[in-house]
């Protein structure tokens, strides 16, 4: 419990009052973030993800005070570098809350890439690319991605609008969003969910109580 707590201290401890938290196993949220997903294909391959994390108002001011080292109302990335340093060390520890499975075998992350912060319009965003360890097949059966932490310290909601992207996929691919909490799934889910867990089994569907995004394409 003291290296958990200890890890969660350097990734939202950007201020001293922060190290009064104590995680219990059963935890309510104490951080609320909103992501996008792009699926990157390459040479009809699922090469990685990219991730925008947009972080709550409260962790934001927290996060920016005394960052804004020249006054001057703005946060440039070199004032937002110590931040992202934060960020991206302590992410690393729980693998960036970032789980890729083919069927029921999980997939290896290599270190992410081109990460930044952007404070704009009263939001700060944590951009970074996420790549796989070993590219998938774009028709393989069974691909899904889960952005989650099971302490539930940090809250993980999917953006309401467009929340999943495909980039440079092949025709006839789709990304779809698996939501065990939803009262009513759309037609297009509950196929793809009962075709999983046919093929693969129940157990191995997606992530239990964590939304999944479920990626399909035809075979060619």
């Amino acid at each position: 419990m003291q290296k958990i707590f200890t890890a969660y201290c350097r990734l939202v401890a950007v201020v001293i009052a922060l190290a009064a938290f104590v995680v219990p196993a059963a935890a309510h949220p104490h951080m609320w973030v909103t992501y996008e997903m792009t699926v990157d294909y390459d040479q009809g391959t699922v090469t990685g993800v990219d991730h925008v994390w947009s972080f709550d108002d409260a962790y934001a001011a927290m996060a920016l005070e005394g960052l804004d080292t020249n006054n001057d109302g703005q946060y440039d990335q070199h004032e937002l570098e110590p931040l992202l340093k934060v960020n991206m060390d302590g992410l690393k520890e729980f693998n960036y809350f970032t789980v890729a499975k083919l069927g029921d075998e999980q997939l290896a992350f290599n270190p992410p890439t081109s990460a930044h912060l952007e404070y704009k319009n009263g939001v700060l965003r944590l951009f970074f690319h996420l790549p796989l360890a070993k590219p998938v097949l774009a028709d393989a059966e069974g691909l899904t991605f889960a952005v989650f932490d099971p302490s539930y310290f940090i809250d993980f909601e999917p953006e309401k609008t467009d929340a999943v992207k495909l980039a440079s996929a092949p025709d006839g691919c789709t990304a779809t969003l698996l939501d065990p909490d939803a009262e009513k799934e759309d037609a297009q889910a509950k196929k793809l969910g009962a075709a999983m867990a046919q093929q693969f089994g129940a157990g191995v569907v997606g992530f239990g109580s964590y939304k999944t995004v479920a990626i399909s394409c035809k075979k060619s």
